[in-house]
């Protein structure tokens, strides 16, 4: 891959180029949502306070998901509002665009062969957000998790998203969106060619030829549970200390994710192409109510999260690596109908504002005082008592533990 090369800049001169693998721009995924639903949509003033938040730990660059909902149009109201009201206020928006095949969500079967009807009109309002907006808006991605084949409710095959990023592309060709827009699909690291070769096809590398840059995901929290080979306790760790064992099981899921996203590199490079890649989606949870916890892979915790989140800062901060975290705040409508469900709990911050392990350093330097989220001031969890995080982690099972618990 190509290195980052500094430029020297003006707001107005700020591109993808410059702000994707620029360290000094970290990335998170970010949704507003407070409430068990998102027919509860985040106020102004609540967005508002976030992006403060979330300025002052040093995030740039913001990952959106949909514009269906009010959220990312209000979002990108918001950040020029503040930009207004401070000059030195700086955040651009890699504004996600959703796609679905047919029957998606409905109840019916889901027909994986033909795309929504309804993609068509979220193309159209992603695309007159990014023109009304190009100040800030400096990427958009078609799709999200939209051609893996474990997305079973709406995956689609991937000449729907060459489709939709063609005509994007050709948009900026005709001078109707910036040129230097970067268009992509972000998108789990198989379906961009780095692990089963069903996905090898011709519509896939039609797509890497189009794409600006490719943007892949790589959990391997969520592996620790389906593909746990990497995760569980060595035979020769059986005398380790638990806090050895663990540290090991984090560098092995850090080296995961890095093999992941060599392979979509590798792939990429067999084709004869040479783009950035950029990560979309990484995280780690910190509860779980089952598959991760004690009865599962025993992977989440807030130990394990933080410990997550600053390998993977080090290691795509030093190889110029953007890296969209997921994500910022903890998001209870994800499972709704289970509090304790690891999708509501992978955010660095509570629900209520406190900040997680991950970034009590944050707290420690007093770069929050002053800002508030819900009225909350920004407090650590545990009330700051390292000794009773410690006390939550768990230990990596052994595989014949894991195995009996499946």
């Amino acid at each position: 891959m190509l290195k980052h090369k500094q430029k020297p800049t003006t707001e107005k001169q700020i591109t993808a180029a410059d702000i994707l693998g620029n360290p000094k721009y970290l990335a998170i995924s970010y949704g507003g949502y407070r409430q068990k639903t998102r027919d509860i949509q985040p106020t102004m003033q609540q967005l508002k306070d976030d992006m403060k938040i979330l300025f002052a730990m040093g995030i740039r660059i913001l990952r959106t998901y949909n514009v269906q909902l009010q959220q990312a149009s209000n979002l990108l109201k918001v950040i020029r509002e503040l930009k207004a009201e401070d000059p030195s206020f700086e955040m651009y928006v890699m504004l996600g665009a959703w796609i679905d095949c047919k029957n998606a969500w409905t109840g019916k079967v889901p027909n994986h062969e033909i795309e929504s009807e309804h993609n068509a009109s979220e193309i159209d309002r992603a695309v007159a957000l990014a023109q009304q907006y190009p100040d800030i808006v400096k990427v958009l991605a078609v799709g999200n998790e939209a051609m893996v084949h474990w997305a079973t409710t709406y995956f689609v095959r991937p000449n729907v998203i060459l489709k939709w990023v063609n005509h994007v592309q050709d948009l900026k060709k005709k001078g109707e969106l910036p040129k230097d827009l970067w268009v992509t699909s972000s998108d789990d690291f198989s379906s961009w060619g780095g692990g089963d070769p069903i996905y090898h096809t011709e519509d896939l590398n039609d797509l890497i030829r189009a794409v600006d840059y490719i943007s892949m995901h790589t959990y391997p929290m969520h592996n620790s549970y389906y593909n746990p080979d990497f995760w569980t306790v060595r035979d020769r760790e059986r005398e380790s200390s638990d806090a050895e064992k663990v540290e090991s099981a984090m560098q092995r899921a850090m080296r995961f994710s890095q093999r992941q996203f060599d392979a979509v590199v590798s792939y990429m490079r067999r084709l004869g192409i040479n783009k950035p890649v950029h990560i979309g989606e990484t995280g780690w949870a910190t509860r779980s109510s089952s598959h991760y916890n004690k009865s599962g892979s025993r992977a989440t915790d807030e130990f394990k999260s933080g410990r997550y989140y600053e390998l993977l800062r080090q290691w795509t901060n030093s190889e110029e690596i953007s890296c969209f975290y997921f994500e910022a705040f903890d998001e209870p409508w994800k499972d709704a109908n289970d509090e304790n469900g690891s999708e509501n709990h992978f955010g660095l911050f509570t629900v209520d504002g406190k900040a997680k392990y991950a970034i009590w350093d944050l707290v420690d330097k007093g770069i929050f005082e002053g800002l508030t989220r819900d009225g909350n001031t920004i407090t650590k969890t545990y009330k700051g008592k390292k000794e009773d995080v410690l006390k939550d982690v768990l230990v990596p099972p052994r595989k014949e533990e894991l195995i009996l618990n499946h």
